[in-house]
């Protein structure tokens, strides 16, 4: 599913280079895992989570996502494999001129997906986060929880095969975080692979899974 093989990360260009973010980097995760992410700010989490999500391409050693090595790839291709990847900002990214019902739907409308299919799933993804009520109302009218639920929902309409979560707990409370870190568990039981960078040391007491952790842009622990 995911694989690195001493990976590193600056930024800048190739003739300009900037200092190391990320330096020999090497882990693997299954299909169906789930780990989490820890590590200080300026750690170098988010721009791991960037490279896993296939925003940015590694600046020297091997990264493969989803059995594809990125080294190899043309740009045309990357669109279609993000695809497969769900994405779960801290700061929600909804768009504010769509409704819940709208924003959950974009990924399959971009997919070009039949209006029916839309309709079918997005309601199910609505059932599932406990939101159906809420199909109509804009972000500004939900909560902080809501509208994090609705970016989970988002993230996976389309039945992503990885998902990653990018401290998708920060803004919420006690009782939000853990609703949050339920439905990501239940989709990993589902077996959905699952990332999710936190700054959280009691939820990952709370849901025991193993651990990533960057120190100053080095891996310091895997397991």
């Amino acid at each position: 599913m995911i694989r690195l093989e001493s990976v590193g990360l600056h930024y800048g260009t190739a003739s300009r280079p900037g200092p190391l973010v990320l330096e020999d980097i090497s882990f693997s995760l299954p299909a169906g895992g789930f780990r989490w992410l820890q590590g200080p700010s300026g750690a170098g989490k988010s721009s791991l989570m960037r490279l896993l999500h296939l925003e940015l391409r590694p600046s020297g050693g091997q990264l493969v996502v989803l059995d594809n090595d990125i080294n190899v790839l043309s740009r045309h291709d990357l669109p279609a494999l993000r695809r497969r990847i769900g994405m779960v900002f801290q700061d929600f990214r909804l768009l504010q001129h769509l409704n819940a019902f709208d924003n959950i739907a974009l990924p399959l409308r971009l997919a070009k997906a039949p209006e029916k299919l839309i309709a079918e799933d997005v309601g199910e993804m609505l059932r599932w986060v406990e939101l159906t009520k809420k199909a109509s109302h804009f972000p500004p009218e939900l909560s902080g929880g809501e509208q994090q639920r609705i970016a989970i929902a988002r993230a996976v309409v389309g039945r992503p095969r990885l998902l990653l979560a990018d401290e998708p707990t920060g803004n919420l409370d006690d009782t939000q975080a853990l609703r949050q870190m339920r439905l990501l568990g239940e989709l990993n039981r589902l077996g959905t692979t699952v990332v999710v960078a936190t700054h959280n040391d009691s939820l990952v007491e709370r849901f025991p899974n193993p651990s990533l952790r960057l120190e100053d842009g080095r891996l310091v622990q895997n397991g």
